[in-house]
């Protein structure tokens, strides 16, 4: 009886287990991570790995030069290459419903990420104030133009918009960060699902071919 509480709470465990990735911009140039419950992979940047210096070949002894040169053996006439063989294409109603799973896999899959964190802070240059308090308008319309739509399509979690003005900055600076997590038991499930629904349509597919090799379609006059 034990042993299937442990195993319960095994499988209980990995089912919320976040995979997912958390990408960062900034000053530093781009980070990109992979992440796996409490593990995170670095992507990019990658670490260079320091070359080890190769010990000096010795120069290869040369052979001594025959005095008479053997014939070149004859060589076996060249074939001609094949003529390319061009892909047939299949039928665009079969691969509609194909496509129709695809995108509901891709919108219930939309639905289950979570952004756990958002972070944008967007730092405005310039001399002339005029121009940067137009500019601060803008962004912050941008910003209120994006943000519902980021909300309508993932669940939020937290997030931190700001836009602030420098009159010493070189140039405008943004400092980006984005977690998306999903956990393994939604992405199984989702796997699972649409899995079943795409087997559903090759299998469909495979009979429909089948029957239209053997058999002549019905016809609705007859």
């Amino acid at each position: 009886m034990m042993g299937w509480w442990i195993a319960l709470g095994v499988i209980f465990l990995l089912g919320i287990l976040p995979l997912g990735v958390s990408a960062r911009y900034g000053g530093e140039g781009a980070l990109l991570r992979v992440i796996a419950g409490p593990v995170r992979l670095t992507l990019f940047p990658r670490k260079k790995k320091e070359k080890k210096p190769k010990p000096a070949k010795k120069p290869a002894e040369q052979p001594k030069k025959q005095e008479e040169s053997l014939p070149n053996p004859p060589q076996p006439p060249k074939q001609a290459p094949a003529a390319d063989k061009k892909e047939k294409g299949g039928s665009l109603p079969d691969f509609l419903p194909l496509v129709k799973v695809a995108l509901n896999f891709l919108g219930d899959f939309r639905r289950k990420l979570r952004v756990n964190r958002l972070e944008l802070k967007l730092i405005l240059a310039g001399g002339d104030p005029c121009d940067l308090a137009v500019n601060y308008g803008r962004a912050w319309a941008a910003v209120g133009n994006l943000m519902p739509r980021l909300e309508r399509l993932f669940v939020i979690k937290k997030r931190d918009v700001e836009v602030e003005c420098d009159f010493t900055a070189p140039e405008t600076l943004v400092i980006a960060r984005l977690d998306l997590t999903i956990t393994l038991g939604r992405l199984l499930g989702l796997a699972i699902v649409y899995g079943i629904r795409a087997l559903k349509e090759f299998l469909l597919l495979q009979k429909k071919r089948k029957g239209g090799a053997t058999h002549e379609p019905d016809s609705q006059y007859a």
